[in-house]
């Protein structure tokens, strides 16, 4: 029997009630808001809706969704520029690997920058830069851009860098890292992007796993107005790293690094001498740009592989008509690069559409809470997009600092990473939108590479909810037999028909690439994607959000794997055994709460609790650091060892644990404390 979940005011309980998952919808949001008319007119997405024809937005969003190869290829070829035309919009013929747009050439770099560079734009500002450190700050024009990823682009291929070769980034949010990014794209090599959050850990599983030739890092990078060292992680990963030939190193922060001779060379010295023209590749659609990791369920992350054609043309058609970026917009997104929020909607979608950007190097509270507020001030932000951690973190503190800055710049704000609560929905709505600004409110994934589900300009938005499926997504909600799930109901979220900016595989892992998006369905309905998140929709047909289906934790924004957690755990030399689960947290979303089963002998001291979550910080970087650890002699498993972390999550919340049948050791879930 599977179990029924039913959502009591957003907390789940688990009852035995039929053979196929169901989610009920119990809590109902009334409130609407509805976008002045000013923004909706002046909208991207209502202009377009106008020009068709169409008289409603659910009139708009259906045709796209039914006619969806049709609008794609009008997207295609209003946002991008193809050196070859393509000949056919989608090949299905060997599913579920999609090729999109075959018969052309195209690079993403063409048009991101070298189009603009040479068009009425060239001396258009691409990114302000704004560092940390305050007054730390530059513009930066396309034609300006243009030039430095020419002269990077060439400094690569004179180290034997061609098509296909891996490059890896380990950066903070510097000028470097989009110039590298380009580089990459206009000669054909695929990027890889690393959190400079990561430790050494993390850095190595990923450099390792694509075999990469380069890394380009910085000495290291500002955070609370400290000059931190980064070039140290870099050389502690590379001990086994046989692949990598050249370390390039950027003078961020002027701190002293080690520099092995033969291997590692300044960023300055590197790109010296380098020829300002460099020719563009003129690629196959389905040409790899990057390859992004991201946690899975199990403990290896997987190395997500997007394309140059589909994922331009999804990257900068969302950028247009969820963020509603215009010519004449100062954007900001506050994500990091190293995510694909940075990729989609910091990098390529804004630069492909020749916007003007915010690039912001540190933290969004030094030397205080008025930072963003004060950059927003300055160069009157007309689109924010940020994620419900920030907002959260702000709210607990309060309005001091929100009022001291002039924000009726505003006109669209927006949020990714983890539903927008209801609360923190009204706040930033409140207080930074004035009351006027809609929220797109976004869901989508690594794998989709933009927007999926997400309200328009002209969506009345319900507080909490992202909406609707996008203009041209066939995006529905099944139960676990295939079925579309009826109003107040929900399920597993999923894709009916292909989109194209959609991830093409795992990198060198065709059999976990099947088994996780397509096995699912696949005997009941071929080429249904599965995107491993649960939602509901209410009576309305308002999608809501509900989480993973399997076990991610959601710490800051940042999507971590319980198993990766785990794993590092287990590394610590006095630990047997590991669970872990996320406690709900205001201003992060979810802590993570480790329980540990220790080796025999080794005593329960207190000391050893911060050890452990010191030596996970060490493995895999700040972001997985356990806030708290408990000792337990045994934690709740299946008959074939799996940890059941639902379980232990009820437990340890005070919740109804639900059925237990299924556990080898019933008598563990006793041993689990609460916690809160």
């Amino acid at each position: 029997m599977r179990s029924e979940i039913l959502i009591y005011h957003n907390k789940l309980c688990y009852t035995m009630k039929s053979e196929t998952a169901k989610t009920a919808v119990l809590q109902e949001e009334t409130r609407i808001f509805n976008t002045p008319q000013w923004i909706i007119e002046h909208s991207n997405s209502y202009q377009w809706m106008k020009r068709k024809g169409f008289q409603i937005e659910n009139e708009m969003r259906r045709w796209c969704s039914d006619n969806y190869l049709e609008f794609w290829d009008e997207m295609a070829r209003t946002y991008v520029d193809w050196f070859k035309p393509y000949t056919q919009i989608l090949d299905d013929s060997e599913k579920p690997h999609y090729k999109w747009f075959t018969g052309g050439k195209v690079n993403v770099a063409y048009n991101a920058v070298d189009r603009h560079a040479h068009s009425a734009k060239r001396n258009k500002v691409a990114y302000y830069f704004v560092g940390e450190p305050v007054g730390d700050a530059k513009a930066i024009t396309y034609y300006q851009l243009y030039r430095e990823v020419n002269r990077l682009a060439n400094a690569l291929k004179s180290v034997g860098v061609t098509k296909g070769d891996r490059v890896v980034t380990y950066l903070p949010m510097i000028p470097e890292q989009p110039i590298t990014m380009l580089a990459c794209a206009k000669i054909g090599a695929i990027h890889t992007l690393v959190f400079s959050g990561f430790s050494s850990g993390g850095l190595a599983s990923r450099v390792n796993d694509a075999e990469a030739k380069v890394v380009v890092t910085a000495d290291g990078f500002y955070r609370r107005g400290k000059p931190l060292p980064l070039k140290p992680n870099v050389d502690e990963a590379l001990k086994n790293s046989p692949s990598v030939k050249k370390v390039v190193v950027v003078k961020r922060t002027g701190v002293s690094v080690p520099m092995t001779e033969g291997r590692d060379v300044y960023y300055d010295d590197f790109v010296a001498g380098q020829s300002a023209r460099c020719d563009t590749e003129k690629l196959d659609p389905e040409d790899r740009l990057f390859i992004l990791y991201t946690s899975g369920t199990t403990g290896k992350p997987k190395g997500i592989e997007h394309a140059h054609g589909g994922y331009a043309v999804g990257a900068a058609q969302t950028t247009s008509w969820v963020l509603d970026v215009h010519d004449d917009d100062v954007y900001w997104c506050t994500a990091d690069a190293g995510w694909i929020t940075g990729h989609s909607y910091v990098i390529y979608g804004p630069l492909i559409l020749g916007a003007s950007s915010i690039l912001y190097e540190g933290s969004p509270d030094f030397p205080d809470l008025g930072r963003w507020w004060s950059i927003i001030e300055q160069y009157g932000v007309s689109v924010f997009y940020s994620a419900p951690t920030a907002v959260r973190m702000f709210m607990k503190s309060g309005e001091e600092f929100v009022k001291k800055y002039d924000l009726s710049s505003i006109r669209i704000l927006a949020s990714v990473g983890e539903p927008l609560n209801p609360e923190a929905y009204m706040w930033f709505r409140k207080n930074i939108g004035s009351d006027q600004a809609p929220i797109m409110d976004t869901w989508w994934q690594t794998e989709t590479g933009c927007h999926v589900v997400a309200p328009l300009a002209m969506t009345p938005e319900k507080p909490g909810s992202v909406c609707f499926p996008l203009p041209g997504m066939n995006t529905d909600i099944y139960d676990e037999d295939a079925n579309s799930v009826p109003l107040g109901s929900g399920g597993n979220i999923v894709q009916t028909a292909p989109w194209p900016s959609m991830l093409r595989a795992f990198f060198r892992d065709e059999v976990r690439y099947k088994k996780e998006y397509w096995d699912m369905y696949w005997q009941l309905k071929p080429g249904t994607y599965l995107a491993g998140d649960k939602a509901t929709r209410d009576k309305d047909g308002y999608w809501w959000i509900q989480g993973r289906i399997d076990d991610v934790l959601k710490v800051a924004g940042h999507r971590i794997s319980n198993a990766e957690v785990e794993s590092a755990a287990v590394s610590h030399p006095k630990v047997a055994e590991a669970a872990v689960i996320g406690e709900p947290d205001e201003v992060k979303g979810e802590k993570i709460v480790a329980f540990i089963i220790l080796k025999e002998g080794v005593a329960e001291e207190e000391s050893l609790k911060k050890e452990i979550s010191t030596h996970v910080r060490k493995v895999l970087g700040p972001v997985a650091y356990p806030d708290k650890v408990y000792f337990v002699k045994d934690v709740p498993k299946t008959r074939s060892g799996k940890i059941m972390r639902r379980v232990i999550k009820a437990k340890a919340l005070g919740k109804d644990t639900g059925d237990v049948s299924a556990l080898s050791n019933p008598e563990a879930v006793s041993s689990i404390p609460q916690i809160n």
